[in-house]
């Protein structure tokens, strides 16, 4: 029976956990979007178990990638080859899809970032993970406070006839200054309007500060499903914003390209993937503050059953560059912190 070999792409955030699967041609195969919900481990282990239930007994993942916030910790779960921040893999998938782009927009739930390329290279970036005003969870937050459903709100947007002026510069500013235009009377299409013009412009004084935004332009991330935001970028810059097809999930679709790339410039390579079976493992979490040195680093384990599998946080390498293999639970977390056990 011929084997189906894919790619894999894990993009966990703060807000959404992205799962990607493509072919060795890299179209692809499987796109999935779930809510992260403060729980990373568990919402990747769901991801694995939905994915095995789509894939056929004949597949296999033969490359893995993983990107987001929480980009380490999908690779120690799921035993990555690539690991990349959130910058290059955009930037990839974007790339892939229309090697002209220049400039790419992405708005997420917590965050929002702008990339600058020019000839298919990462020239300029910034993000804006301070405040939350021109990102989704602030848009979600709004739509429950209206008692629209957020799907709905880009397309009540579109229908404003006089858009009203709305401060963007600060969330609670932005919710006051809302809640006026609507005691003052004004239709709630108006304020929608309003309201992304304001988010637009917040994002391009903060984030898109000092840049040159040049064309092919993408608007990526889960805000771009957002038609009045898409058009009040459009109004701002005075130029066509494209929306890809899968714009909600390219962090995702660029960590599997990057992970195909991988294999396929190195011949005779074997990926680190602990296979769909992982979705069953026991993964646990825990931290500790280690005394070693003023820092008091807030060092993070992971471990499978009573594996250690890696820790991170230090700033010595103290304990990410040891090898705890055989450690167990029987180490208590006294002689962990001081480093006592050595």
């Amino acid at each position: 029976m011929p084997v189906d070999k894919y790619f894999l792409g894990v993009d966990v955030g703060s807000v959404s956990t992205n799962i990607v699967l493509i072919n060795p041609d890299g179209t692809i195969a499987e796109a999935m979007y779930l809510r992260t919900q403060g729980r990373p481990m568990q919402t990747i282990q769901e991801g694995m178990k939905d994915l095995r239930a789509h894939m056929g007994s004949s597949a296999e993942i033969i490359g893995v990638g993983t990107t987001g916030s929480a980009r380490q910790l999908a690779a120690t779960l799921l035993g990555a080859d690539v690991v990349k921040n959130e910058i290059t893999a955009h930037a990839v998938a974007a790339s892939r899809i229309q090697p002209k782009v220049q400039t790419i927009l992405e708005i997420g739930g917590q965050d929002s970032k702008i990339i600058l390329l020019r000839n298919g290279v990462v020239v300029d970036f910034a993000m804006n993970t301070v405040c939350a005003a021109g990102t989704g969870s602030f848009l979600d937050q709004q739509a429950s406070r209206l008692g629209i459903p957020i799907q709905e709100f880009g397309a009540l947007a579109l229908q404003a006839q006089h858009p009203v002026r709305i401060a963007g510069r600060c969330s609670v500013f932005a919710e006051s200054d809302m809640i006026h235009k609507q005691q003052l009377g004004h239709p709630l299409p108006d304020i929608l309007a309003g309201l992304c013009q304001a988010m637009v412009r917040n994002y391009l004084n903060n984030v898109g500060k000092n840049k040159e935004i040049l064309g092919p332009i993408f608007f990526q991330g889960g805000v771009a499903a957002n038609p009045g935001i898409r058009k009040a970028f459009e109004e701002e810059l005075g130029q066509k914003i494209t929306v890809p097809e899968h714009f909600s999930v390219m962090g995702a679709l660029g960590a599997a390209y990057l992970a195909q790339e991988r294999f396929l410039n190195k011949k005779g390579l074997t990926t680190n993937f602990r296979g769909l079976k992982m979705a069953e493992y026991r993964f646990k979490a825990r931290s500790f503050d280690c005394q070693g040195c003023s820092n008091h680093c807030e060092v993070v384990e992971i471990r499978q059953e009573e594996k250690i599998l890696t820790r991170w946080g230090d700033r010595c390498g103290k304990w990410s560059c040891g090898d705890w293999s055989s450690l167990s639970e029987s180490i208590p977390v006294d002689s962990l912190a001081t480093g006592a056990h050595k």
